[in-house]
């Protein structure tokens, strides 16, 4: 298993409060990441000749743990409930909506273009095209981009975008020799000729194919990737705990301050009305270090608690032509402004997208490090988001593996993902991207920034990142 990477990596320099033990008290839930509002007055990013694309709101349905709440309904619910919550909270005519994108990961195969049938279900007009996408955990965020790329060619001026998941309930196949004689047995047009199809059925034919969230490429589980990615970094279980119990504590008190102002109610048929996120719980690192490891056993450092959870949940975001909007009279909220999507090895590498990314947008919107104020990276595992903030601080991976001469830097933790993350917020694949933009605009406007980053991992080996630039106050 060990490779050229995971060998070499092992090298790298540790930083100085992770290697000092301190890691509990730099990533501290205390005031000091609750930055006071200062003005800025950095240049916009508003390119002569191209049209600025705004966010005028973005909204999601409370993240729930799968299995719970919504368990007995289809995706194509979820979704309608975002849309629905998405037109309640902005007023905006259903007819003005020129264009709906929805990303998805496990498609519901009666609803595969999921995109159409929420919109439909929420009453859009049926001559509104809608089309669904699917890029892993960085689906929405190709939708997202799909309607800017649309805004910005003048083909629409106002696109809705979004993503859904439903892990309560993902399909399951019968073997593939049991769909063959099915097939099969569909086009038998005598009796003699159906009953010889039948009596070839055999006991292993039953069979079901059970839904892995694996690699294709490599047969391995995202986990066990995230396990040896943390061991080649050299992070420890401690670490990774700790770093978990940050982003459920802080997620509590965001929670708590009413700050997660994309949440929206959701009235579940024959069920109370859900109106927050349920995977929130704070614990200890006492009672998350009797978890055993969840992947690579027995020693393995990824379990349950420093994981992201199987969440239900869907997202939608309202994004216009600036001219667009401030003609019917909107406050946008921010700019989406340059993005970059990436792909490296699947294998080693599976979960470095941001690592790949974040320079990379950097560099094609001319900004540095330095001039972020607010970052929301996805965590799909705390191993993987330290594995990343240790790789983009090195600049022997820089230079070895990146092509760069330097490395970028890791964001500071005062402006990294202090509202919480998908380890506590949840994770529903196709939704979470939505998320990361409209937390990162409601954090600028909070916090008194300028400019965000928004940054992902996905499987298959990418990820993907944007700047987010706070509209004029």
């Amino acid at each position: 298993m060990s490779s050229m990477l995971t060998s070499a990596v092992r090298t790298l320099p540790v930083c100085s409060a992770w290697a000092a033990g301190g890691l509990a008290r730099s990533l501290s839930c205390s005031s000091q990441f609750q930055a006071a509002a200062q003005p800025k007055t950095k240049k916009t990013l508003g390119k002569s000749g191209v049209k600025n694309v705004v966010v005028v709101e973005g909204v999601r349905i409370p993240f729930l743990q799968s299995g719970t709440s919504y368990a007995d309904l289809m995706p194509h619910d979820l979704a309608r409930a975002a849309l629905q919550g998405l037109l309640t909270r902005t007023s905006i005519p259903r007819d003005v909506v020129d264009y709906i994108v929805y990303g998805t990961v496990i498609q519901e195969v009666k609803t595969s273009n999921v995109a159409r049938e929420a919109a439909l279900g929420a009453g859009f007009s049926d001559k509104t095209p809608a089309h669904t996408v699917t890029m892993a955990c960085i689906s929405s965020n190709q939708a997202m981009t799909t309607g800017v790329g649309m805004i910005a060619a003048g083909q629409c001026d106002v696109v809705v975008a979004g993503g859904v998941e439903l892990m309560s309930d993902v399909p399951i196949r019968h073997s593939r020799k049991m769909r063959k004689t099915m097939l099969t047995l569909n086009r038998a047009k005598t009796l003699g000729q159906k009953l010889s199809l039948i009596s070839k059925i055999r006991p292993d034919y039953f069979t079901p194919e059970l839904p892995a969230v694996a690699e294709f490429s490599t047969s391995e589980t995202m986990g066990h990737s995230a396990d040896r990615l943390a061991a080649a970094f050299s992070i420890s279980r401690l670490e990774q705990d700790e770093y978990a119990l940050r982003s459920h504590t802080l997620a509590k008190k965001a929670q708590d301050e009413g700050l997660l102002l994309d949440v929206v109610p959701f009235k579940v048929p024959g069920k109370d009305t859900v109106t927050k996120d349920n995977g929130i719980r704070p614990s200890s690192m006492e009672q998350m270090g009797k978890l055993k490891p969840a992947f690579v056993k027995p020693y393995g450092t990824v379990t349950a608690a420093n994981s992201s959870f199987l969440t239900d949940g869907a997202s939608a975001i309202l994004l216009m032509s600036e001219e667009k909007a401030l003609a019917m009279g909107y406050k946008p909220k921010a700019y989406l402004r340059d993005f970059v999507y990436v792909s490296q090895d699947p294998k080693d590498q599976l979960l470095l997208g941001p690592t790949y990314a974040t320079p990379k947008v950097l560099e094609k919107a001319g900004l540095t490090l330095n001039d972020i104020d607010v970052f929301e990276f996805h965590e799909a595992f705390a191993g993987q988001i330290l594995a990343n903030l240790k790789a983009m601080d090195s600049d022997w991976f820089a230079q070895n593996y990146m092509g760069r001469k330097s490395k970028v830097g890791a964001p500071p933790l005062d402006k990294f993902n202090t509202w919480g993350g998908s380890l506590s917020l949840g994770h529903p694949f196709g939704a979470t991207g939505c998320r990361l933009v409209i937390t990162a605009a409601h954090r600028l406007k909070k916090e008194g920034g300028q400019y965000g980053l928004v940054a992902a991992c996905a499987a298959g080996g990418q990820g993907h990142a944007m700047i987010v630039e706070l509209y004029p106050q």
